[in-house]
């Protein structure tokens, strides 16, 4: 079949939404005091905290709210940001609970690797003195070897434009280093198009398979390390993109896997082009709770900064969500999904035995 355009309004460069700001939320006016009672009632509870529930950490109030907020991540932009949120009133543990109950009420948590962890800290890891166990940091080390995801995600330094295995990622900004750099958003539609106008063939590459590696960290015991994906997929007009280039950079250690070709190489180039030149950048402040739709946004970032010394340390707390209103995915998709059916519980990693 011959390629169409994505129509809509998740097809958006960075320029369009500064211009418009309608990816921006606040907090109804009586959210706060609800969220004060919600985490009381959730606290009197004695539950560990990811077994407490919707029901555990009552919102009705504010249903419409999360209900604009989902529409808007999928039949919208696929990129919403909620600000305000008063992290000084509240201790760590407490805002980990809350941001907790709040995902209850948008979706149901996955796991985030292959080791339990399901509600994440995005923070500086490389100073941890083995604290973070080597299961769970997974650096690769020797030139001959690729970084691993996680390594890079847990330092200081820069993230390419990703997508993760979840239907939608939820960051709440509880605390910045000295320089908290910048988050970087772009629309996938909006490349899948530009792409397909500039050069059809290359656009076509992205419409095939590219290998990409299982790391141990993310599929556990998983027997195929490996797998084929095409970068873009269409299923009813809607489009998906899970990928991160470092895959498949990590899949070409693999001896098995077919050698990129130029051509192929060419279209990831064009693709990261086209995400830079297009994107937004919009920096975090804390309070921020940022909610993408992975088979909409690339996301990446800046480098930041931290100060130890002082305590001033950047930390977000991190859900992947699989939400009840999400898209039916291409055939073949259930390769990494588990389903492809629309609202099905799917994405997350798998769990290691033990």
């Amino acid at each position: 079949m011959q390629a169409e355009p994505i129509k809509g309004r998740c097809v958006w460069t960075g320029a369009d939404l500064e211009a418009t700001g309608d990816w921006l939320r606040t907090w109804p006016q009586d959210a706060f005091p609800a969220i004060d009672a919600a985490l009381a009632r959730a606290k009197a509870s004695g539950k560990p905290l990811t077994e407490v529930t919707a029901a555990d950490f009552p919102l009705p109030g504010l249903k419409a709210f999360f209900a604009d907020v989902l529409d808007e991540l999928e039949d919208g932009r696929g990129a919403v940001r909620i600000t305000g949120f008063p992290v000084d009133r509240y201790e760590q543990d407490e805002l980990r609970l809350i941001f907790w109950g709040i995902g209850q009420h948008l979706g149901t948590p996955v796991n985030q690797t292959a080791f339990g962890e399901i509600l994440g800290e995005v923070r500086d890891e490389s100073h941890d003195d083995g604290r973070v166990t080597q299961q769970l940091a997974e650096h690769r080390t020797g030139s001959d070897k690729v970084l691993a995801s996680r390594a890079r995600a847990r330092s200081t330094g820069p993230l390419r434009f990703h997508t993760d295995r979840c239907d939608v990622i939820t960051l709440f900004c509880v605390a910045n280093g000295i320089d908290g750099g910048v988050s970087k958003l772009a629309s996938i539609p909006h490349i899948h198009n530009t792409i397909l106008a500039r050069r059809p063939d290359l656009h076509a590459l992205l419409m095939q398979d590219y290998w990409r590696s299982r790391p141990a960290d993310e599929d556990g015991e998983t027997l195929d390390k490996v797998f084929a994906l095409p970068v873009f997929g269409v299923r009813d007009g809607k489009i998906t993109s899970q990928y991160s280039r470092t895959y498949v950079e990590q899949a070409q250690e693999t001896s098995s896997v077919p050698r990129l070709t130029a051509a192929q190489n060419e279209a990831l180039d064009m693709l990261a082009e086209v995400a830079e030149e297009s994107c937004l950048h919009s920096a975090f402040a804390p309070g921020d709770i940022q909610l993408l739709n992975n088979h909409v946004v690339y996301h990446g970032r800046t480098a930041y900064a931290d100060d130890r010394a002082s305590g001033q340390m950047r930390c977000l707390l991190r859900l992947w969500l699989s939400v009840a209103n999400s898209r039916a995915l291409p055939e073949g998709y259930e390769v990494l999904w588990g389903s492809t059916a629309p609202g099905a519980l799917r994405g997350g990693v798998g769990q290691a035995a033990g």
